[in-house]
């Protein structure tokens, strides 16, 4: 049998105002309300929590490691991860050694999900340039993994000043820091996931996963032809989630919550547009990338995308837009007592129907 299947949460903590009244929870609010998320996460027996980054002033979070300490210290098994750790403008040493020391915290819980980044305000503030934007990932990310090989390094690269068997404390508690590749769905960080061996990480927001779900071959392939073996690989998928005791209540609730997200939120170099109800139902529906419904809805769309990807984990960004702290905290609660459970079951179940034919067979060959 395979490793169970996990259920985890992430957050950019951004700032929406509330419509009507044009007013947004101040970011020392919304730090508490992370926390408070990730307890509770943590308690209901959820297997991850994962913290964005952003550099803008519309979101809380540009040093998520320093949360994700502040939540090591307030849980007890939860894994806690990046979402993602924007590594091209990053310092790799500094990011393995905040990243070694969270997960000394932690007692080591805790995993790296480095990306491109789709927000590139990051560039410009530390003083990087957009045409460099995937040469600077690579060779960084090239020496990420080579620190975490090694307490020791000797590493040469274009953008960085040379590394001369330079000591990096402190080694995490785990031997190796889990590295995963983030992505949104561009098939070069795909491709070099694979090509590396690396956990990949897959954002759907916007796109029908039947149209997505061909990077989850490539993935495998890539990997495959690199000489990787297939079932040691790891693939993630995350989208937006809201669930309630009610499909048609969890519908018109979430509505204003997810188009204030967009409103205010899309990244400056993409044109915002207003999302329409029936754009929105669209996305909702049982083949489109939002999560939205009743429990069994939420079931049955995770079930079917687990048919198209293969997956084994899935990430759920349930505290957009605004949305009332009450409302997270029921959603983590369905989550875990009634969404969770079902789904394991389910694999279960159709891992050991499918193994059945195989034990019988050698059964007969005895």
């Amino acid at each position: 049998m395979g490793e169970a299947f996990e259920f985890g949460l992430y957050t950019f903590g951004e700032l929406t105002p509330d419509a009507p009244t044009g007013k947004a929870v101040g970011a020392g609010q919304r730090l508490a309300e992370i926390l408070a998320a990730a307890k509770l996460a943590d308690a209901a027996g959820l297997d991850i929590f994962a913290v964005g980054e952003h550099h803008r002033l519309d979101m809380a979070v540009s040093a998520t490691a320093v949360v994700l300490a502040a939540i090591a210290a307030r849980t007890q098994r939860i894994r806690l991860a990046s979402a993602v750790t924007i590594l091209s403008t990053a310092d790799p040493v500094r990011v393995f050694e905040d990243f070694s020391t969270v997960d000394l915290i932690s007692g080591g819980r805790t995993e790296l999900i480095v990306g491109r980044g789709l927000f590139t305000e990051s560039f410009p503030l530390f003083g990087y340039d957009l045409a460099d934007y995937d040469d600077l990932f690579a060779e960084k990310l090239d020496l990420l993994l080579k620190l975490n090989a090694a307490e020791r390094v000797t590493w040469q690269g274009r953008f960085r000043p040379a590394l001369r068997d330079a000591a990096i404390p402190p080694r995490p508690a785990q031997s190796r820091l889990p590295i995963w590749v983030g992505t949104g769905g561009t098939r070069k960080s795909v491709a070099r996931a694979g090509a590396l061996g690396l956990p990949l990480a897959l954002a759907n927001i916007s796109m029908p996963p039947a149209q997505l779900a061909p990077l989850a071959d490539l993935y495998r392939q890539t990997a495959m032809a690199a000489g990787h073996d297939a079932s040691e690989l790891k693939l993630s998928v995350a989208s937006h989630l809201h669930v309630g005791d009610d499909s048609q209540d969890a519908l018109n609730g979430f509505y204003p919550h997810y188009v204030g997200y967009f409103r205010n939120h899309t990244p400056a170099q993409y044109q915002a547009r207003e999302i329409t109800r029936a754009d929105y139902e669209e996305l909702a529906g049982p083949h489109g990338p939002l999560l939205v419904g009743s429990p069994q809805q939420i079931i049955d769309k995770i079930l079917y995308e687990r048919r198209l990807f293969g997956h084994g984990r899935f990430l759920a960004q349930i505290d957009i837009g605004g949305l009332p702290f009450a409302h997270v905290a029921r959603t983590i609660e369905l989550l875990s007592t009634k969404v969770a459970p079902a789904i394991r079951n389910e694999i279960k179940r159709s891992e050991v129907k499918q193994s059945a034919p195989h034990e019988l067979n050698n059964r007969q060959r005895a």
